[in-house]
C-alpha cells in the first residue's frame, strides 16, 4: 500500500508538505511543489486518507441532513435538492430520519457533531414545546462553536439560517381560491394541534374565509401522514357537516383522504372537492389530480444548503411562497 511518505520520498519533499498539498490543509503551498507532489501520487496510485484529510482541514467534507420521515415525499424532495447541491460543491451528504422524535434529532446533532460534519440541514416542522425547542438550539450553538454550520428548513426559532416557507399565507390563499370556485362550506383536515407547520396552515385557511365573511370549517385534527389523513376523513363523513370542499393540511393526509372517501362512496370531486398543501411529485399519479399549494421543495433543500456554506455573522431568513395550483379535484359550483 503507497503511504504519503512514499509521495514526499518521490517528490522531493518533506512529509509536512505532501500533507499539505493532499490532505486539503488550510496552509498554502507553491505551486512548482503542488504540481510535483499531486504528479508522485497520480505515479504511484496514491489515495487520499478521508480522516487524515477532515483532521488537516479542521472540518470534514460532510453534510448532514436531518429530516424527519424519509417516505414521505415532501422531505425526500428536500433531501434530494440538498444532495444534489451538495454534489456541485464536491460534498458528501449524511442523511438521518428523526421519526418525529425531538429526543433524535437533538442526539443526530450531536453525532454530526462529533464526527465534525461541516454543515448540518434540518428540515421539519417544530413541535409546540418550548423545552424541546431550547434544548435543540443549545446543542446548535454547541455545534456552531466548533465551527459547524447550520440551516434550517421550516420555522424561524433556532437561531440559525432559516429557509421559511410560508405556510399561513399558503393556507390564506388557498381559501379564497376555493371560495373562488363557489365553495361557502368547508372542512379542515387540520393534523396535529401540536405541530407548527399543521397550525399555520390551518389558521391561514381560517383566516382566509374570515376574510370573505364565510363560516369557520368544521375542523378534524389526526395525524400529519397518509394514515392520519385517512381517519380524519372518515369521522368528518360521519360528521354530516354540509361542507362541499375538504382542505387537508398537507398532500399525504389529502392522499389518505381520497382513499377513504372512496372507501366510503364519498365521490371526489362530485360529492366532495378536495385540497392538499406542498404539491409532492407523487401526485401526478392521482385521479382527480389534487389541487394544492405547491412549494419548491427541491430548491428549499438546495437553498438551505447555500445558506448553510454562505458563512455570514447574522442569521438570515429567506421566505419561500407557495402557489395555489387549481386541478380537477375541485369542482367549480354555480
Amino acid at each position: 500500500m503507497v503511504t504519503l511518505e512514499d509521495v514526499a520520498k518521490h517528490a522531493g519533499v518533506s512529509l509536512a508538505t505532501a500533507s499539505r498539498v493532499l490532505n486539503g490543509s488550510s496552509r498554502q503551498v507553491g505551486a512548482s511543489l503542488r504540481v510535483k507532489v499531486e504528479a508522485s501520487a497520480a505515479k504511484l496510485g496514491y489515495r487520499v486518507d478521508a480522516t487524515a484529510q477532515t483532521l488537516a482541514r479542521g472540518v470534514g467534507n460532510v453534510v448532514g441532513v436531518i429530516i424527519q420521515d424519509l417516505t414521505d415525499p415532501y422531505f425526500a424532495a428536500i433531501a434530494d435538492g440538498a444532495i444534489r447541491g451538495a454534489d456541485e460543491h464536491e460534498m458528501v451528504v449524511t442523511l438521518g430520519t428523526t421519526y418525529r422524535d425531538p429526543e433524535r434529532e437533538i442526539a443526530l446533532v450531536a453525532t454530526l457533531n462529533a464526527q465534525r460534519a461541516r454543515a448540518v440541514l434540518i428540515a421539519g416542522s417544530r413541535v409546540v414545546d418550548e423545552v424541546m425547542i431550547r434544548r435543540l438550539r443549545a446543542e446548535l450553538d454547541v455545534y456552531r462553536a466548533s465551527g459547524g454550520r447550520v440551516a434550517i428548513i421550516g420555522q424561524n426559532l433556532l437561531g440559525t439560517d432559516t429557509v421559511a416557507p410560508l405556510n399561513r399565507e399558503g393556507g390564506r390563499r388557498l381559501a379564497h381560491a376555493l371560495a373562488g370556485q363557489g365553495h361557502r362550506r368547508f372542512a379542515l383536515l387540520a393534523g396535529p394541534a401540536n405541530l407548527y407547520t399543521a397550525v399555520d396552515r390551518a389558521e391561514g385557511f381560517s383566516e382566509g374565509l374570515a376574510e370573505l365573511g364565510l363560516p369557520e370549517p368544521a375542523v378534524v385534527h389526526g395525524g400529519f401522514d397518509r394514515d392520519g389523513g385517512h381517519a380524519a376523513a372518515v369521522e368528518l363523513v360521519a360528521m354530516d357537516t354540509g361542507a362541499t370542499c375538504a382542505f387537508a393540511v398537507n398532500d399525504v393526509m389529502a392522499v389518505g383522504a381520497f382513499a377513504a372517501f372512496r372507501e366510503l362512496g364519498v365521490s371526489v370531486p362530485q360529492d366532495m372537492s378536495m385540497a392538499g398543501f406542498d404539491d409532492i411529485a407523487s401526485l401526478r399519479d392521482l385521479v382527480p389530480a389534487l389541487t394544492t399549494v405547491r412549494l419548491p421543495l427541491a430548491h428549499m433543500g438546495s437553498l438551505a444548503l447555500d445558506l448553510a456554506l454562505s458563512y455570514e455573522d447574522v442569521a438570515r431568513e429567506e421566505p419561500v411562497a407557495g402557489e395555489v395550483v387549481l386541478r380537477e379535484s375541485v369542482r367549480r359550483l354555480p
